[in-house]
């Protein structure tokens, strides 16, 4: 781990501190979700990111079909931004370890890292989007609208229904698995740096007009970190999905490549299989095809999959700590 070890506690006090910590943080997650936006990490990333995007990127009418200073300008400004928080959560994590006793790093690193990921959140957004199917196919889609960026307007119920399950597997991921990975390897820096990425290539990470500006080369640096950043965790998401269900999905690496995302692919193709269902995005690509279509009940044993698969990560990565610090 990248922080300093306790001054007053011995390597097994530091490994449970940090366990400790980890379950800390699924518990506020479970019982309180999330902070207020004014509060949250997350947001004060996206004011950043905005920012510079409203202000730097290229407008789409000057758009050009390569554009060098637009990339530099886009890889430098993130650079900066993930520089500044690795710099920041550092510090904080730095004192917390050097200064406080075992309990009191567990309770404050909980507190610090709950905001970098986000499970309750999700499932409750997803499970959402049933409940406003069962009112009316106009509300299951202004629901869909707050978990995705694609057009809903066009979308039947079935699609409506497989959006919803492929945004709970893709971000599985990118809002719990990932996070939590690199927590493991450089603790609350990783983490923070993981959702600095992802949120960067939420936000800048398209190809052509948005917002009427262009963002294809100045948000590519972006948009190939959180693919390299995200590249292990999303198989990890794949097999704990697995796990959870208790049986491998056949054909998974297949189904997989399937998507344009080297990562995506991976946790909403093993959802697909688990579940034998079809996934898709109409006229990109279609997973696990000869599937049946996706009803109702699908929506919750997705969030089931995905609840235990928490757990799991979460034993997992326990025992990681463990294995190597204990």
């Amino acid at each position: 781990m990248a922080a300093p070890m306790p001054a007053d506690d011995s390597l097994l006090s530091y490994s449970l501190a940090l366990v400790g910590a980890l379950w800390i943080a699924l518990a506020i997650d479970r019982w309180l979700g999330e902070p207020r936006a004014y509060l949250h990490p997350v947001v004060w990333m996206g004011n950043y990111l905005g920012w510079i995007g409203s202000s730097v990127a290229p407008l789409h009418p000057r758009a050009k079909p390569v554009d060098l200073p637009a990339f530099l300008i886009g890889a430098l400004t993130w650079c900066i931004g993930a520089m500044a928080v690795w710099g920041v959560a550092s510090a904080l994590q730095g004192a917390i370890v050097q200064w406080l006793p075992a309990w009191a790093v567990a309770v404050l690193l909980g507190l610090l890292f709950k905001p970098l990921f986000a499970w309750r959140m999700l499932r409750d957004e997803v499970l959402a989007v049933e409940d406003a199917l069962a009112v009316s196919l106009d509300a299951g889609r202004a629901q869909l609208a707050r978990l995705v960026s694609r057009d809903v307007a066009g979308l039947g119920e079935r699609e409506v229904r497989e959006s919803a399950i492929e945004s709970l597997a893709e971000n599985l991921n990118d809002s719990l698995v990932a996070p939590l990975f690199w927590f493991l390897l450089f603790g609350l820096p990783g983490a923070a740096v993981y959702r600095f990425a992802n949120a960067a290539d939420a936000m800048w990470g398209y190809r052509g007009e948005r917002g009427g500006r262009d963002w294809t080369w100045f948000g590519k640096w972006a948009a190939r970190a959180d693919d390299v950043l995200s590249w292990v965790p999303a198989r990890i998401t794949a097999l704990l999905l697995a796990l959870a269900a208790w049986r491998w999905p056949a054909g998974l690496p297949e189904e997989a490549r399937r998507t344009p995302s080297p990562n995506s692919g991976w946790p909403m193709a093993a959802m697909a299989l688990l579940l034998g269902v079809r996934l898709a995005k109409p006229g990109v690509y279609a997973l696990n095809a000869e599937g049946r279509a996706v009803a109702a009940a699908d929506t919750r044993r997705a969030a089931q999959l995905g609840a235990r698969a928490v757990v799991a990560w979460a034993v997992c990565a326990s025992a990681v700590i463990f294995a190597v610090m204990g």
